[in-house]
């Protein structure tokens, strides 16, 4: 059970920083390009700029991947 759970959140953890590395990428490639910027210092506004730059499925992933995350994080700390 705990190598499932460790499993899940190194998972977890790799999609939420290669999405917000995808994410990072596509702002920087739109104008205005500061955003992408921004958002390297400020993750949670990848998130909000890729849904409003209609890049809902990339927005959904790292979401996702979040929700994941701490889900398994607390699950690994009981």
């Amino acid at each position: 059970m705990d190598l499932a759970i460790i499993g899940t959140l190194v998972g977890a953890f790799a999609v939420l920083v290669t999405s917000h590395v995808v994410l990072i990428v596509s702002l920087f490639m739109r104008k205005p390009h500061w955003r992408g910027l921004l958002a390297l210092v400020f993750p949670p506004l990848a998130a909000y700029w890729g849904i409003e730059e209609r890049m809902r499925i990339r927005a959904g992933l790292w979401i996702a991947s979040l929700v994941v995350y701490v889900v398994a994080h607390v699950a690994a700390t009981f």
